[in-house]
Parts: structure tokens; sequence; C-alpha cells
């Protein structure tokens, strides 16, 4: 029997990848580079911010390790400023996220964003009290794939990781729940596609938010 559902963040709950775009593309026009397609940035996205821009870099050409941490700095300062920018939550996710919680249902999200800015997206999108417990990036901590944040959740909520599912949009997303031995299911509305989580062996895989309650029964 499930006792917890952990989330993913972007690409899961919420629809950032405009957001990432384009505090991505004016970090690179600020120091003289083109403009990078949104689809790219599907790529680029899911193993936390420095991984993030060091593909963008890649993507432009430049290796400067000086020129990567200035484009890196104004990413994160910029995105922080205001981190709703252009972002909205997936049709439905609210309704599912209610549900979970009147059935009783420990509610957490471990994400490779960095934990400040997470924290002001599940505030404004979902309010003070919708999830019990999330982890973003934090110094020191290993960033997902790595289980440890996903199993340090599981254990604030005394659930076992078989009692947990692990809901995400991404290949890090499934072997993360794989790693800490939680269900995992993959999400089509995110910003990879069904070949991807199927070849990381997801449990399931979901086209919209309520079919996540099926699992449950």
């Amino acid at each position: 029997m499930y006792k917890a559902v952990v989330f993913d963040l972007d690409g899961t709950l919420t629809d950032t990848i405009t957001t990432i775009a384009y505090y991505g593309n004016n970090a690179l026009k600020a120091y003289g580079y083109p403009e990078i397609d949104v689809n790219m940035y599907k790529i680029f996205v899911g193993d936390g911010t420095r991984i993030l821009v060091k593909r963008m870099m890649e993507y432009v050409g430049e290796d400067s390790p000086e020129i990567y941490e200035k484009v890196f700095k104004m990413y994160c300062e910029e995105y922080d400023k205001d981190t709703m920018y252009l972002t909205t939550v997936y049709d439905g996710m609210q309704e599912l996220l209610k549900e979970l919680k009147a059935r009783g249902m420990k509610l957490g999200v471990v994400s490779n964003k960095p934990h400040f800015t997470m924290i002001d997206v599940l505030k404004n999108f979902f309010g003070e009290d919708m999830f019990d417990g999330f982890y973003g990036v934090r110094e020191g901590v290993p960033v997902k794939p790595d289980p440890v944040s996903l199993l340090q959740i599981l254990d604030d909520f005394g659930v076992k990781p078989t009692e947990c599912i692990y809901v995400g949009d991404t290949k890090t997303d499934m072997m993360t729940g794989k790693n800490a031995g939680a269900y995992t299911v993959g999400v089509l509305w995110g910003f990879r596609d069904r070949a991807e989580l199927e070849e990381h062996k997801a449990d399931a895989i979901v086209e919209k938010p309520c079919e996540i309650l099926g699992i449950l029964e």
C-alpha cells in the first residue's frame, strides 16, 4: 500500500521550460552569444543548474571556465529575482494534489532546482501547506539521480521506499526512483518523451495527472 507520492518539479508539477529558456538566453545574450531555441532547453534540463549552463555553453561552442561562471552567475541571479515569470502549473495538477491529500497521502517534492528557488515556486503556486516536505539542490548533497534526497524525505515521512510513488518526466527521475527503491511513474506532459521513460524502466507512464490516482487503487 502506498503512503507517499513524491514529485519532481520542473516538467512534472510546473511548466518552466519557457522560464528557463528566457533566463538562459538573456544570460547568453549579455555575453555576446546567440539565443538557443526553447526546445533545446528540454534536452538541457534535468540534472541541475550547473549542468544546464554547461550544456548551453557547449551548444554555443564556448569552453572557457571564466565565461561559464559569469553566465551561470547571471542566470541564477536573474532567475531568483522573479521565479514565477512565464511559469505555469500543469492542467489537472492542483486537482490531483488535493485528492491525494484527501486520501491521506504524504506529499513531497525532490528537485534538481536550487532549494531556495524551489521553495519560492512551491509557496506561490501551491501554498505553504500542500507539501509535507521538499528538497532542492543543497550544498554538499548530491543531485539526482543520487537517491539521497528522496530517501531523506521518506525517512522524514516515516515511509519505506516500497511505499512511495516517485513521479517525474525524465530519465534522471526514473533513475532516482529506481535507485531509492520506489515505484516510478513517468509523465508525458513534461520535457521528454515516452521512449526515454520506457528505456529507463518507468514502472508506469501516464498522459494526465488524474491517471496517477488509478495506480493507488
